[in-house]
């Protein structure tokens, strides 16, 4: 069946409108529970009954969608364990850690404080295939009526995991080579007052660096808001003030990393990826990479240079796993700062990758620049175009005519990609060549055409 309600990342949406909505929540948590509950009777899931992990930024929509899925999965006979805020990455490792049969995270990651999500973790910490969601899905749309519950004596109970945040902290020093420490290191976390902030800064404070925070104070309404990996200037200005070292921001999740390094320059997802695989590869083989259909052509060029594989998968995280998994590859990521390392982590985390940035800085000496080894990202110019969910696009006349002519501009030397956004109602447009001034003209080129052909509007892209 056709996802009707999961998204490239999970359910997504505004607060108050549907699905973000406290009934539709717990009728969610009440189908997962369903899922997990059969599952358990078959006895394809243990001998203890179903419990979950559910953990939520620092969104004030959180409090309210934690309880409406806590109940939802109680209906349906599921224990529940709480961890309040932490990120998303946590919620998968905890999972693991204590052995239960799903994880979910409440969050809407980089978007403002008034959207918020909930996405699933398998008992492995990884993102429920899209088989499972349409699992759930078949048993939302089948539902009818007021929601039912287990008899009393079945239903599910409720604690709170009081040391989960201390649990995290050391999963994550423990990604970081024993021998190494970052004394001498002044660093800068943003934590785009998001999940992430009472667990960035003693992650790095511990394991020796000099920290100072930016972006540790939510309030339930400043998440992601000009601060975090979506808005690196912040965490530039901050290094560039303190003279520090450097910059880790991470989005409101915790699962993206933009760093910034002593001069106040961002490297994104694909330049850190780059940088930890050139470190691997001191250590042996690599015997592949995976990124995203956004990916630079820079880095496919560079890796091909190395000898490394690499493949391109869908927009989203979930999709590069699969993509590595079914390779048998370790390394991936996005250009977003999505990266993995299955050598260390089951899904994306921001802090994780940090700390194996810095491991290479301290194992090879030198800068962020410099680790690198030359790579230059090839200009990539990205336009969005709002549009009314549902919108024909593909397929449309005026839009491949548009898309064919750059194309025939660039000759070669670049590529052109045109993709509906998996969380917005958003069709993204993304030109990329070596020319900066032409794929800048060439992206605005394409989305009026876009845009006039679907009767959108451009939206500040990101």
């Amino acid at each position: 069946m056709s996802r009707k309600y999961f998204g490239t990342d999970g359910v997504r949406g505004r607060v108050g409108t549907f699905p973000i909505t406290p009934d539709f929540v717990m009728r969610l948590g009440y189908a997962a529970g369903q899922a997990l509950m059969e599952r358990w009777e078959s006895g394809k899931a243990g001998a203890e009954r179903p419990a979950v992990l559910i953990g939520k930024d620092t969104r004030i929509s959180g409090y309210m969608l934690e309880a409406a899925l806590e109940a939802g999965f109680s209906a349906a006979g599921v224990d529940t364990c709480l961890t309040g805020p932490l990120p998303t990455p946590a919620i998968a490792y905890l999972t693991r850690a204590l052995r239960l049969q799903a994880g979910v995270v409440i969050s809407a990651s980089h978007n403002p404080y008034y959207d918020n999500g909930i996405k699933f973790f398998s008992a492995y910490g990884t993102k429920f295939p899209d088989e499972v969601e349409s699992n759930i899905e078949s048993r939302l749309e089948a539902a009818v009526g007021p929601l039912s519950c287990v008899p009393s004596a079945q239903l599910g109970r409720a604690r709170r995991i009081n040391d989960a945040a201390g649990r995290y902290i050391e999963f994550c020093k423990s990604t970081f080579p024993s021998d190494l420490d970052l004394r001498g290191l002044k660093i800068v976390v943003d934590c785009a007052h998001g999940a992430a902030y009472h667990v960035a800064p003693p992650v790095l404070h511990e394991l020796g660096a000099e920290v100072v925070s930016v972006g540790a104070a939510p309030n339930g309404l400043n998440i992601n808001d000009g601060v975090g990996a979506t808005a690196p200037r912040c965490l530039a200005e901050v290094v560039l003030a303190n003279r520090a070292d450097l910059g880790v921001a991470l989005d409101g999740d915790g699962d993206r990393l933009v760093m910034v390094d002593a001069q106040g320059n961002a490297y994104d997802g694909d330049q850190l990826l780059y940088a930890i695989v050139r470190s691997r590869l001191k250590q042996g083989p690599v015997a592949g990479v995976a990124g995203t259909l956004m990916t630079n052509l820079a880095l496919e060029h560079a890796l091909q240079k190395l000898e490394i594989p690499f493949v391109r998968a869908k927009v989203g995280d979930r999709y590069v796993v699969e993509a590595l998994n079914q390779r048998g590859w370790l390394y991936g990521g996005e250009n977003s700062g999505h990266i993995l390392c299955l050598d260390r982590h089951s899904t994306g985390d921001g802090l994780v990758s940090a700390l194996q940035v810095l491991a290479a800085l301290r194992q090879q000496g030198g800068t962020l620049a410099e680790l690198l080894g030359g790579l230059a990202l090839y200009p990539q110019v990205l336009v969005n175009v709002r549009f009314a969910k549902g919108t024909a696009w593909q397929g449309h006349p005026a839009i491949e005519a548009a898309q064919r002519a750059v194309e025939a501009e660039l000759d070669g030397e670049g590529r052109v990609l045109l993709r509906a956004s998996g969380t917005e109602p958003l069709l993204r447009v993304m030109v990329e060549g070596r020319d900066a001034a032409q794929v800048d003209r060439l992206a605005h080129q394409l989305a009026d055409a876009v845009r006039q052909a679907v009767g959108g509007e451009e939206h500040d892209a990101h």
